[in-house]
């Protein structure tokens, strides 16, 4: 009986699978805020609409930052085998915040 070969955890790949995660959640929401509002809306239905296309393009500043923290961590733990001293910007309730919208 043939065994499979058990793969282990690690923080450099698990990193690696967030990053392409973080991509793709990234062209989502380009895709998303390249479809222009609405002409025909009017009033308040207007702004909601605005307001939602400001709402994701902050959102996509957020993740391209953390996408960029993301990158300086595997590089750090690629060179030195250890976390960045500046990592305190990976426990600060990021889902949190995106979990109270």
């Amino acid at each position: 009986m043939p065994t499979k070969k058990k793969t282990l955890f690690t923080t450099v790949d698990a990193c690696r699978r967030l990053q392409v995660s973080l991509q793709s959640a990234i062209n989502n929401m380009i895709e998303e805020l390249s479809t222009p509002p609405d002409s025909d809306a009017s009033g308040s239905s207007r702004k909601a609409e605005l307001q939602s296309i400001t709402i994701t393009a902050t959102d996509a500043v957020k993740l391209i930052k953390q996408y960029d923290d993301l990158s300086k961590m595997i590089k750090s733990l690629e060179e030195d085998g250890e976390l960045p001293d500046d990592t305190s910007s990976f426990s600060d309730g990021f889902a949190e915040e995106f979990s109270n919208k």
